[in-house]
């Protein structure tokens, strides 16, 4: 298996009639824990998009190179069992009247849900209890979705996209709308699974999201990479006073950040 998750050279998507992303490069090695930071309408979720082959580039090879995990072509299937992938979308999608534990078990089926023609193992029942566990979510294994509190919705969604032992979890803004408390769990969930050997792409605007172990940030504006650096590099007022056209200051504390 190729050292890097993904390498990307002249990557040019369009969405409607503007491209999303403008020849963006990008190579970043498993391991390496990384924030794609930018704006609204920057490229982010398009980026995503292109990776789970929702969208793919306007250019073939040799004019693009699209590789991850050092392969050019991927079964759409196989691809996704290999990158875990959290998106608002998906959470939205399963905010349903299942039970947690119905939600997680089925991501083995690609199904939101369990339904008669499915088959479930033993082993998926015991793997999803083991991720809800590794969540703290055992005691609400059996809670309808509907019923228990965003952040804890969340964590399901997380241990839904873990089942296939991903090489990569990718995390598309991931504590919207959550409340303080909520949000301070979530990012602890976030540097545990790091800790765990799980490749963690962040993808925000929001700065307290960025956790300790992530120490790469990458800016995306108008579908173009602008800048690529450490945090200390990046998360600095001018740079993002230029990344968001407006005039912003950046305070640490504790090593997190926060722009205002």
């Amino acid at each position: 298996m190729d050292s890097l998750l993904f390498d990307f050279e002249n990557l040019t998507v369009w969405r409607g009639e503007r491209p999303a992303l403008n020849g963006l490069s990008l190579k970043v090695a498993l391991g390496e824990h990384t924030a794609i930071l930018g704006p609204n309408g920057s490229g982010k979720s398009t980026l995503i998009k292109a990776i789970t082959r929702e969208c793919y580039p306007r250019y073939a090879p040799p004019e693009c190179t699209f590789r991850i995990l050092g392969q050019d072509r991927w079964h759409v299937d196989q691809l996704r069992s290999m990158l875990g992938i959290v998106t608002n979308d998906l959470v939205t999608t399963c905010t349903q009247s299942y039970p947690a534990r119905e939600i997680v078990v089925s991501g083995f089926l690609s199904a939101i849900g369990i339904w008669p023609w499915h088959e479930v193992t033993p082993e998926m029942e015991k793997k999803a209890d083991e991720l809800l566990d590794f969540m703290g979510l055992t005691d609400l294994k059996d809670r309808p979705m509907t019923e228990m509190s965003s952040g804890e919705v969340r964590r399901a969604v997380i241990a839904r996209a873990l089942v296939h032992n991903p090489r990569a979890l990718i995390l598309d803004e991931p504590t919207n709308s959550l409340d303080v408390h909520a949000f301070r769990d979530l990012r602890a969930t976030m540097s545990k699974l790091a800790q765990a050997g799980i490749t963690i792409i962040l993808v925000t605007h929001h700065l307290p999201d960025i956790i300790h172990e992530i120490d790469r940030v990458i800016c995306i504006k108008n579908g173009e990479l602008t800048k690529d650096g450490t945090k200390k590099e990046i998360l600095q007022s001018g740079v993002l006073s230029d990344i968001f056209n407006t005039e912003v200051e950046v305070t640490e504390r504790d090593g997190y950040y926060q722009m205002w």
